[in-house]
């Protein structure tokens, strides 16, 4: 897109001559006959160059430079003046200005100047896109044959400027292919701009996605850049794009085939370089029968087709995912890092993980959290995870079978019994006895291994009448501490 360049100046002539010049080069113009009136063009919308003048009446060019540093410190200003001195020039250089030009303009000389700003500005946003890139694209981590799948599609899609439409279950990662898409195409220099369409309302959907210009509607108090503005030359990822309203769909049907768009209450097209990225949890074809989603639209979207399997489809990667997690986040909340024993693992191997990826990584941030001083920089245990999973324990540690670390739950535990109270007794009676024989009897790291307090394990050895084995040179204590 054309850059915009203020002109603040009280002589008429300068501006209108100025103006044209640059509109021949390619550059939009907005004029102002003061520093006050240049102020408040600003706040209208923001130019990339401020071309100003010095000597103005009223409010001359280095207390309007003053002012305007004071509210936008990062904006680019180019100082005019046809009585130029060292003093003036070192004043407007210490206040911010990026230039200084003296009058009778020469225009190649000044096509030349913004012609540098234009440079230091791609320049700078050329970083900021990829420190945000750096900061935001994490690794798509997993080794099961589905995983690799999806890896290899990615790099081989990137480098394309096909849309793409990305499905799978809620916390399945689609933003991340999303961001390894962008990362690894010929834009990852350029923005990449998130839209989640669930989030906004359906009345400001289209100003969010398309901008609005100042008076559009109530509220519009000044004009505002759109996510497809600022999304030009990257890519655009629009996340839920089944809750999107049918008369928005339209409007984005008609930017994938003409790359243009007008912002609200404006007429003015603008035309963008976007590549669109699309993902949602919702069955789209199931949506278009019930009239909910344009079929134009879909076909338009679904260019190439991602689908993100769900983490109970790839089991294989829990182990890879939970202990990436650990790391991270024991590195984020300065704790020890901490190891995951067999029967934990085996717990989350069992589990449906109804949340997917985002679940799981958010168990093992709040078992991090939870866990005690006394507990850091040791063993998370099985029961560190059951007692913060949805799913009934019982039901669980059944299907985990705990048959590591030489703890093996015999099928013979249910056999017997007629109600699930019964089961849940006997199941439970038979866990704190493997445990018990797993630590050798050791009363405090038994009870600390099934994540509860040892007076309560004692308790429970009572009421099941299980009898302790006595350590090697005791007398035959109950209590043993080793």
């Amino acid at each position: 897109m054309s850059r915009l360049v203020l002109v603040i100046d009280d002589e008429v002539s300068i501006r209108q001559s100025l103006a044209g010049a640059l509109r021949d080069e390619g550059y939009r113009v907005t004029l102002a006959g003061s520093g006050s009136e240049g102020l408040e063009a600003i706040r209208v919308e923001r130019p990339d160059v401020v071309l100003l003048d010095i000597w103005m009446p009223h409010m001359d060019g280095i207390e309007t430079l003053r002012l305007l540093k004071a509210e936008w410190v990062d904006q680019i200003v180019i100082m005019m003046s046809g009585h130029g001195n060292i003093e003036t020039a070192v004043k407007a250089t210490k206040l911010g200005a990026f230039d200084f030009i003296e009058k009778p303009l020469s225009l190649e000389k000044l096509l030349v100047l913004l012609q540098n700003v234009v440079s230091v500005q791609d320049l700078a946003r050329e970083n900021q896109a990829l420190r945000k890139q750096v900061q935001k694209t994490k690794i798509l981590l997993g080794d099961s044959p589905v995983m690799k799948n999806l890896q290899s599609l990615i790099k081989r899609v990137a480098p394309t400027t096909g849309s793409v439409l990305i499905t799978g279950e809620n916390g399945t990662g689609k933003e991340l292919v999303a961001q390894s898409l962008h990362a690894l195409s010929s834009r990852f220099n350029k923005p990449f701009v998130e839209v989640n369409c669930a989030a906004i309302p359906e009345e400001l959907i289209e100003s969010e996605l398309f901008g609005h210009e100042k008076g559009a509607f109530t509220g519009a108090t000044q004009l505002r850049r759109g996510k497809f503005d600022l999304a030009n030359g990257g890519t655009l990822f629009l996340d839920e794009i089944g809750d999107m309203s049918f008369k928005t769909q339209a409007k984005i049907l008609r930017i994938l085939q003409e790359q243009k768009f007008e912002r609200v209450g404006g007429v003015q097209t603008i035309s963008v370089d976007v590549r669109i990225v699309a993902a949602t949890n919702k069955d789209l074809r199931f949506e278009i029968q019930n009239g909910h989603f344009r079929e134009d639209l879909f076909y338009r979207l679904n260019v190439i087709p991602f689908q993100v399997p769900p983490l109970r489809e790839r089991i294989e990667d829990i182990s890879l995912l939970a202990h990436h997690f650990l790391k991270e986040f024991c590195a984020i909340h300065g704790r020890v890092l901490r190891e995951l024993s067999p029967e934990a693992l085996a717990v989350l191997e069992a589990y449906s993980w109804p949340g997917n990826v985002r679940e799981l990584k958010n168990l093992i941030e709040r078992v991090i959290i939870l866990a005690s001083e006394g507990e850091e920089g040791e063993v998370i245990t099985a029961a560190n995870f059951l007692k913060n999973l949805e799913e009934d324990a019982l039901s669980m540690m059944m299907k985990a079978g705990f048959k590591t670390s030489g703890v093996e739950l015999s099928s013979s535990t249910t056999s017997g019994v007629t109600n699930l109270r019964d089961a849940r007794q006997e199941f439970e009676k038979e866990f704190i006895l493997k445990t018990l024989k797993q630590y050798d009897w050791n009363i405090s790291k038994a009870a600390h291994a099934l994540g509860i307090e040892r007076s309560h394990l004692h308790r429970k050895i009572k009421s099941f009448g299980i009898g302790l084995v006595p350590g090697p040179g005791s007398a035959g204590s109950s209590d043993r501490e080793g």
